[in-house]
Order: structure tokens, then C-alpha cells, then sequence
């Protein structure tokens, strides 16, 4: 396979990335402030106003990335380039490369490709260190061919003749990486992390193997982790009996977010009719029922989702995957416009107000497991890929200010 140099690569995400629209200098800037609350600007909506933006948001991060730097905050996988935190930006780049007329992001992509040439993370079975897969599989249709995909299809071929045979119940943490349930999908975020890739990979090739793996695994862990009262999944089986400081139910919103984006990803590549389809947009329907419900005046969700809003800090990643699931939603026709058009507006505006003047995505809540506390100038790589996800989402919905 094609090696490529690290001094190659830097070279071409550079050019790809547009390094003049950003000096390296300005990641060490001072903490930016948020707008002030009386500050008002127009909300883009149209179709390519909002590209214009989530082209912004993209070249700030790319450059940022060509230039070396890792947002504080983070954990071991953040610089990982194979790993879950930068392989959710990948899934956002994919959209947003779908869309622009830039091909910069077309060449990110392959770029990134190359440089990892092909490869998965080194986790023979963890999910986070599957979800670059699905740019190679995007990769593949433009450009890499099947060599893009090769690599991915050896690994799950190989989780096929050896599949896991772990429960999902979820200890807690004695090391990072001391969990064996985690050889399955046993925590809410795989759920957008490795089924699209089981899915895709099943569509690409024609082997229903693979999509086959993905339906019996996310029906079990739906049945695991699916509160059927208040239709939200928990993020693993350590929350359920906790409880927040008002006896509420600890769900994560970047959590559901995960799920929900997750959910937008998998169904299109399902038959029309197929029952594990129709139940999983009835899943589908019911998050987005209670997520209007607990959407908060601001437009933002809170960390803890059933936490009194009135305490809770805005949160951009959760509320962007949630964002880009209600403008699929709305897209694919699963959620009425009477209805949840607003829903996807409030969540949009909201989005828009993260974004920094120079293009830097905020209010992102650092690598966890849980709920957290979040600022203005907290970001990550993932929060830009949900960005992504929610703006070409808002794009396809083309939608007209609200007068």
C-alpha cells in the first residue's frame, strides 16, 4: 500500500485547510468572550449562508490541526489520528465535502486516508476505533477505491470469525482501557461510532454479513440501555440506579446526542419497511418527542438533559448532534414541520452563537463520560464534526428567516 510522509501530509492538509485564513499564533490567544447577550446578528438559514458558515467553522479547525495544535482538555485518543475524537470530525467533513464546491475537504479526506493507509485504530473490537472507517468508506467512492476499504473489511471479517462474547453491563473504570464490555456496544456513544460503518460497509460491498453483525448488536444494547419512560438511552449501565441533585435521571446529552446522530446515520441505509428500520424510527421518533420537550429556551440542551435547565450551562455538542438529527428528521420526512421546524431552528441559533468570530467552534464540553461544566472557549474536534453534521443538515432544509 501507498506510504505517505508525515511531511507530505502536513504539506497537503495544509493546502487543503487554507493555512492563510489563520496564523498559528491565534490558537494562544487569550480566552475569548461570549456575545453579549444583547448582541443580535442574523441567523443564516439559506442554503449557502450556511455552508458559508460551516465552511468557517471547517478551515478554522483544519488549520488549526496543520498547525499542531490539540485543544486542552483532552484525552489520549484526542491526537490519535485513527481515534474517535478526530475520526467524528472526519464524519462531519464528509457531509460538508458532499455539499461545497471547495475540494479542499475532499483532499483533507484522502489526505487522512493515506496517511493512516486505511487503517482502523489498533482496538480490535472497540467502536471508537471504528468510526474513522466511515471516511474511508466515503474515501472509496472518491478517489481511494478499494484499497480505502480494504484494511476496514479485514477487520470486521476478522470480528466476524471472533466475535465477542462479553456481556454489557459496564464496570467501572480501574484503568482506561480496563473494560471489557467495551469489545461491544455497551455505551451510548458507540452507537454513532461503529454501526454506520457495519451498515455502510454491508451497502458498499454487498455482503449483508456485516449489516447483519450491526442490527443484532444495536437491537441489544437499544434493549440494555433505552429508558422506555423518558426515551433516552442512558450512557451505559454505571447510570442507572444515579441520580442528579434534584432526584432526576442522569442522562448525558452529548450521550443521546451520539445515539440520535447515530440513529440519522444508520436508517437511511436500511430498506424502506425493513422492521429493524421501522424500529428504528420509532426509536428515532420518541427521542425527538422528549428532546422538544426539554429543548431549553435558549435553544441549547442541558449536559444532564433532565437537570433544571435554569442551572445548566449551554452545551454545543450534544445540542448540535440533536440539531443535525431534527433537520434529517425533518428532511427524511419522519418529523412534521409543524412541529419540529422550530425545534431545529432554536437548536441552529443557538449553534450559531458558539461559533467565534474567527471561526472557532465553542461551548463544546471536553472529552468525558458524563456531565460536565463547559465554557465559551472549550472545544474539540468531535464538536466540530457535530457542527458539521448539524449545518449541512440545516443546508439540505434550505429553510427562510422567520419574519
Amino acid at each position: 500500500m501507498q506510504r505517505v510522509s508525515r511531511k507530505a501530509i502536513g504539506a497537503a492538509i495544509g493546502t487543503a485547510a487554507l493555512l492563510a485564513t489563520l496564523s498559528p499564533s491565534a490558537v494562544s490567544a487569550a480566552p475569548a468572550q461570549p456575545p453579549a447577550a444583547t448582541q443580535s446578528q442574523a441567523v443564516p438559514y439559506a442554503r449557502a449562508e450556511v455552508l458559508r458558515l460551516a465552511e468557517k467553522v471547517a478551515d478554522y479547525q483544519l488549520a488549526t490541526m496543520a498547525a499542531g495544535y490539540i485543544p486542552p482538555n483532552t484525552s489520549r485518543d484526542t491526537a490519535d489520528p485513527k481515534g474517535w475524537v478526530q475520526g467524528a470530525l472526519f464524519v462531519g467533513l464528509r457531509d460538508l465535502a458532499d455539499r461545497s464546491d471547495n475540494s479542499a475537504y475532499r483532499q483533507v479526506i484522502l489526505a487522512r486516508g493515506l496517511a493512516n493507509q486505511w487503517e482502523l485504530g489498533k482496538r480490535f473490537y472497540h467502536a471508537d476505533d471504528h468510526v474513522i472507517g466511515q471516511s474511508y468508506l466515503w474515501a472509496a467512492r472518491h478517489g481511494g477505491g478499494d484499497a480505502a476499504i480494504a484494511p476496514l473489511r479485514q477487520r470486521f471479517d476478522a470480528i466476524l470469525t471472533y466475535p465477542p462474547k462479553v456481556g454489557l453491563e459496564h464496570a467501572e473504570y480501574t484503568d482506561p482501557r480496563g473494560v471489557d464490555c467495551d469489545q461491544r456496544w455497551c455505551w451510548s456513544d458507540a452507537l454513532f461510532m461503529a454501526p454506520a460503518t457495519w451498515f455502510e460497509l454491508s451497502a458498499v460491498t454487498g455482503d449483508p454479513r456485516y449489516a447483519a453483525y450491526a442490527r443484532k448488536e444495536f437491537a441489544a444494547v437499544t434493549d440494555f440501555l433505552y429508558d422506555k419512560d423518558e426515551h433516552l438511552y442512558y450512557r451505559d449501565s454505571r447510570f442507572f440506579p444515579r441520580r442528579g441533585p434534584d432526584g432526576e435521571k442522569v442522562f448525558w446529552s452529548r450521550g443521546d446526542g451520539w445515539v440520535f446522530a447515530g440513529l440519522a446515520r444508520i436508517i437511511p441505509l436500511l430498506p424502506a419497511g425493513d422492521p429493524d428500520r421501522v424500529r428504528m424510527e420509532t426509536v428515532f421518533k420518541e427521542m425527538a418527542g422528549k428532546l422538544k420537550a426539554i429543548q431549553k429556551p435558549d435553544g441549547y440542551w442541558s449536559p444532564s438533559l433532565l437537570s433544571d435547565p435554569s442551572k445548566s450551562p449551554p452545551e454545543s455538542s450534544g445540542t448540535a448532534f440533536f440539531t443535525y438529527g431534527m433537520a434529517w428528521g425533518l428532511k427524511a420526512g419522519l418529523l412534521d414541520r409543524p412541529t419540529y421546524e422550530p425545534v431545529a431552528r432554536k437548536g441552529w441559533t443557538a449553534l450559531t452563537r458558539a461559533v467565534h468570530p474567527d471561526g472557532k467552534f465553542g461551548y463544546v464540553q471536553p472529552v468525558s463520560d458524563r456531565p460536565e461544566s463547559v465554557s465559551y472557549d472549550d472545544t474539540q474536534f468531535y464538536g466540530v464534526g457535530a457542527f458539521l453534521l448539524a449545518a449541512t443538515a440545516m443546508a439540505d432544509l434550505d429553510l427562510k428567516p422567520v419574519r
